[in-house]
């Protein structure tokens, strides 16, 4: 079985440090949990960024500043920014960190009702567009689906030319107006990818572990953070994104998986090898 890759999703546009106060919005707090998870064997930083007020932000420099930062203390990490945003931004505006180049980014194949009257919108011309300019700029796509749906949309899309080969998925599950996160569910999006894709899964708050555990034991890999989940368990606050972290290895040593170091995760997701 392959090795376990870990992906921590340090922030996120939406948790706050009301929710918990290890929540990070200035560079320095960036670094902080970057540096917690990857130490604790994460090999991805899924990266969202935030002003030092919190407000969310897709601005380049922004991101520029914290990824060199964070490169500072974690030099082979694989950093993912995030091209989700935040709802109401433009196609332009989110994809602002590609112009970077980085090795990956997330490429969310699919709108979404995120409650009330908030709406994540992804249109087709929307998916097409951004995985053209991945195309174009050398970065491979996470492909962000929250609903079986949003996998057939990333499918159809690949033999249009717009996403590349081999692909990678990351199932978010238990979002409002996404599919549940139940094991049922788990069982359904799995079978719905291609047999040579990879996959990470991102369980959404009390289905975080549950999910981690499914898919430690079905050879698939695993986001865990603060983006997803505040709580190390019902009603314990982590105290950061390394202690999310922790508990996924010793998780997956529990069963037989070992964890994937940066240089093996860029292998095992055909990313090339860092000079």
């Amino acid at each position: 079985m392959e090795k376990l890759i870990i992906t921590a999703a340090i922030c996120g546009a939406e948790v706050l440090k009301e929710h918990n106060p290890a929540v990070p919005y200035t560079v320095e707090e960036c670094v902080r949990e970057a540096k917690s998870a990857y130490n604790a064997g994460a090999s991805i930083i899924h990266l969202h960024v935030r002003y030092d007020d919190g407000t969310p932000t897709q601005d380049k420099e922004r991101f520029r500043v914290i990824m060199e930062a964070i490169r500072k203390e974690c030099p082979d990490i694989i950093i993912q920014p995030s091209t989700g945003g935040a709802v109401g931004m433009s196609n332009d505006e989110r994809l602002q960190p590609t112009e970077l180049m980085p090795e990956m980014a997330t490429l969310d194949c699919g709108t979404l009702n995120f409650g009330g009257d908030d709406i994540f919108e992804n249109t087709e011309n929307t998916i097409k567009y951004f995985g053209q300019r991945m195309i174009e700029r050398g970065i491979k796509p996470e492909l962000e689906v929250f609903d079986k749906s949003m996998i057939e949309m990333a499918l159809r899309l690949q033999k249009k030319g717009f996403i590349s080969l081999p692909m990678h998925f990351d199932f978010v599950m238990g979002v409002n107006g996404g599919i549940g996160g139940e094991l049922r569910d788990f069982v359904f999006m799995r079978g719905s990818i291609p047999q040579d894709a990879t996959y990470t899964v991102a369980g959404i708050g009390r289905y975080e572990f549950p999910l981690a555990m499914a898919a430690i034991i079905d050879g698939g890999h695993v986001r865990v953070g603060f983006e997803d989940n505040v709580y190390l368990s019902k009603g314990v606050l982590a105290k950061s994104n390394g202690e999310l972290v922790e508990k996924v290895v010793r998780m997956a040593r529990e069963m037989g998986r070992q964890i994937a170091s940066p240089a093996e995760a860029r292998e095992i997701l055909s990313l090339k090898p860092l000079n």
